[in-house]
């Protein structure tokens, strides 16, 4: 059973400090690696499926969130609200207020819809210090969150792409969802009181769920508290649930900021509100990743993806060089040389490392690296170009898979 926290410490990918304050844990340069791939990885799959990506500030003013609803039915997990000079603002706690102001910054038109808003944002939510805990409960969070600008007429298949989109990133990770949930409201005053927006809402996400043939189960009190919403459930080791991704259909928003767009015949309609996150958060998704694989990331995600073993002193230069061609071909490389110790020694510490590519006094002389895949498998001597070309091409194929046989 692997447990992130401690895995996040031995291989040197994030830590905290009680300087810093919990549950903000900071990124080593490994950590810092596997995270920013991510992030690039989840933007050229957005840019690839039509979503333009916008930043925007990590605050805004009370009165944004008052509007939108989240200073009535979500305050308690917002940081208090500064005042700055005449203003008081606030940690942001979600990215959908300051989507929606891109939006209605100006006039839109019926031929601009679906419009794809991305952002890779960092919010804040004052967890409890009791609920902390790694990279899967903390305070400040880097989501990978979208929100898609639509005709009521285009909402249930945009959601439906969104859920393609989410099932291809999760190939893509070697990971799975336990199952899929359809979260609706439950009792008390944490939700919007429209009964007639959550029908319409939830009927369309039913229907969403249904076209694309997905199992589900229903449950009560796990709705946002404008909408119901898609949950892509994962589990931790222990079997314990946690969503990671979501799809969402909001009436509730747009009406809330007088969104509108101009229609065919020249009036003025509502558009409605998709929110998505195919991968959520950052912190939350490498967590799950180090623990459904033990700290093995699928090669591409890997921090050092090849690492290159000469036997001797002598081979040194001719390791050295295939580093630094795999390097200028853009793959993560590093060298471990006969000074860290004995070749099974540093087999055995670069255990977790995709390719291995050991140089004896043969190899290096015929320009050749014996090849040795994380999975026990040795697949060979091959010529140094062959060797980068073909790990440069199953990384940017990515996937689980180690080798094209």
């Amino acid at each position: 059973m692997h447990d992130h926290r401690r895995l996040g410490r031995e291989l040197a990918l994030f830590d905290t400090d009680p300087m810093m304050g919990a549950g903000l844990p900071y990124w080593l340069p490994d950590g810092a690696v596997v995270r920013h791939t991510l992030e690039e990885y989840v933007r050229d799959v957005e840019r690839r499926a039509g979503y333009r990506h916008v930043y925007s500030p990590v605050l805004g003013k009370r009165e944004l969130y008052e509007i939108s609803g989240h200073w009535a039915h979500y305050r308690e997990d917002m940081y208090p609200a500064m005042r700055v000079g005449a203003e008081e603002v606030v940690l942001r706690p979600s990215l959908c207020p300051h989507h929606a102001l891109i939006y209605r910054s100006r006039a839109r038109s019926y031929r601009e819809l679906p419009l794809r808003i991305a952002e890779l944002g960092a919010m804040h939510r004052a967890e409890m210090s009791g609920v902390l805990g790694g990279l899967t409960r903390v305070r400040a969070i880097q989501l990978n969150d979208a929100h898609i600008f639509c005709t009521l007429d285009q909402a249930v298949e945009e959601a439906r792409a969104a859920l393609e989109l989410i099932g291809r990133a999760y190939a893509d990770l070697g990971i799975s969802a336990v199952r899929h949930r359809l979260s609706l409201p439950g009792e008390g005053g944490k939700y919007v009181a429209d009964p007639e927006l959550w029908r319409r809402a939830t009927v369309l996400l039913r229907e969403v769920l249904d076209g694309a043939g997905v199992a589900y189960e229903e449950a009560e009190g796990e709705a946002a508290f404008y909408g119901p919403k898609i949950d892509v459930q994962i589990a931790d080791p222990v079997g314990r649930e946690s969503t990671l991704s979501t799809v969402q259909i909001d009436f509730h928003q747009p009406e809330r900021f007088d969104l509108r767009y101009v229609g065919a015949d020249g009036g003025r309609h509502r558009p409605v509100m998709v929110h998505r996150s195919v991968i959520g958060s950052v912190e939350r998704v490498v967590a799950h990743l180090l623990e459904a694989h033990g700290g093995a990331f699928p090669a591409w995600l890997a921090p050092v993806q090849l690492l290159v073993l000469p036997v001797a002193e002598a081979q040194l230069a001719r390791a050295e060089a295939l580093a630094a061609a795999a390097v200028a071909g853009g793959l993560r490389a590093e060298v471990a040389g006969p000074g860290q110790g004995s070749l099974g020694a540093r087999v055995r510490d670069g255990r977790l490392v995709p390719y291995q590519a050991v140089i004896g006094e043969r190899e290096a002389a015929a320009g050749l690296a014996a090849v040795r895949l994380r999975d026990g498998r040795r697949v060979g001597a091959l010529p140094v170009a062959e060797l980068v070309r073909r790990i440069e091409e199953r990384v940017a194929g990515r996937g689980a898979g180690l080798w094209d046989e």
